[in-house]
């Protein structure tokens, strides 16, 4: 028996009620969501809490994280999330939940359900209007930004602190790195959490014509951040290169390369690797097994074997490569070899991370020195 899961991420609904251009979950090439059930259904529910409890007996674990998502969870409607929530408490106490929703329909009955339940609540905004409502928009080609917006503001009353756990931002290097961070570090998050948008070799990413674009832009946001110090606003992409600096654990599957013990579970009970794979080919994220018939160790057994940790002989050569991991796996796709590649964000992940190494040893060393 190998290692448990820390994460399970669960589909409680695989619809949206935004047309996001960039989501992977709709726009690439695995459509798979068509073919499965809007809504994960009781009996589904049934399974999954069964296995989570059969897994944390297994670990003897102690603590164990559920991640409600979609699509948009929130269109399971306040008695089906609560049913959902009850359930999966009922089979495991200690479970602690979290949420990823573009905030729309946040209201009072959902907050006070979350409060109930301890759910974190993370809202994917992109920046202010302008930066927002490039990307997020409804199906007819309206703006979010308001709707978001009004949701980020609710989860930002004192009262709601305890549920408010930050923002999740896609990446557009058109967008002016200092206009999006000053717009989301108003909206006072607890954590931001900066997105690359995905994309590999044989499907490259916006604007991968222009060298560094991301890493340029990423690290004009560390300096605002890094020099807002102490920052009470957390950007996990920049601790989590700081803590692989040091020999620590990162806190992303983005950075690192370690294993990340996530299971993916979708409405029809699909055991499935991380979303990100849907942008490399149809099926990229499936396994085959099911909460029905297969535990959460079948799975992590599965994908131990299926997709093992291996990095191209390129990355293993990079000075580098004990902190970035070679990126996200999805990102080193090509049609012709698999993941045999760096990230295709390869020279934006060096150029951050030698960016971010330098500046925190020279602090370092002039902090010694100061002594």
């Amino acid at each position: 028996m190998g290692q448990p899961t820390r994460q399970v991420i669960l589909k409680i609904h695989s619809r949206c009620n935004l047309s996001c251009d960039y989501c992977y979950m709709y726009e690439s090439i695995d459509q798979s969501w068509r073919t499965r059930p809007t809504t994960m259904s009781p009996a589904t529910i049934e399974h999954v809490a069964h296995r989570i409890a059969e897994h944390a007996r297994a670990h003897d674990l102690q603590a164990l994280e559920v991640v409600l998502h979609g699509g948009e969870p929130l269109l399971a409607g306040h008695e089906g999330l609560a049913a959902a929530l009850r359930r999966i408490r009922e089979a495991f106490p200690p479970v602690r939940f979290a949420m990823q929703s573009n905030g729309i329909l946040l209201d009072g009955r959902f907050l006070e359900l979350f409060h109930e339940y301890g759910v974190r609540v993370g809202v994917s905004v992109d920046g202010g209007r302008a930066a927002t409502d490039r990307h997020r928009r409804y199906a007819n080609g309206r703006g979010s930004f308001d709707r978001v917006a009004a949701g980020i503001e609710l989860l930002m009353r004192p009262e709601h602190a305890p549920v408010y756990g930050g923002l999740l931002c896609t990446i557009d290097v058109d967008n002016d790195p200092g206009e999006v961070f000053d717009a989301l570090i108003a909206f006072r998050p607890p954590r931001v959490d900066l997105l690359l948008p995905h994309g590999n070799w044989t499907t490259p990413p916006p604007h991968h014509d222009r060298p560094r674009a991301y890493g340029d832009w990423l690290i004009q946001v560390f300096e605002r951040w890094y020099g807002r110090r102490p920052e009470p606003t957390r950007i996990r992409t920049f601790e989590s290169i700081i803590a692989r600096l040091f020999g620590l654990p990162s806190g992303t599957e983005t950075i690192g390369g370690e294993a990340p013990g996530i299971v993916t579970i979708e409405t029809d009970g699909a055991y499935e690797q991380s979303d990100a794979l849907k942008t490399t080919v149809a099926g990229g994220p499936a396994t085959g097994l099911g909460v029905a018939g297969h535990s959460l160790d079948d799975v992590l057994d599965h994908l131990a074997v299926a997709a093992p940790y291996v990095l191209s002989a390129e990355c293993r050569a990079c000075p580098v490569v004990e902190v970035c991991g070679g990126g996200l796996r999805a990102h080193r796709y090509r049609e012709t070899n698999g993941f045999d590649n760096p990230s295709v964000y390869c020279a934006d992940l060096l150029a951050l991370i030698n960016h971010i190494g330098a500046r925190v040893r020279a602090d370092l060393a002039q902090a010694a020195a100061g002594r």
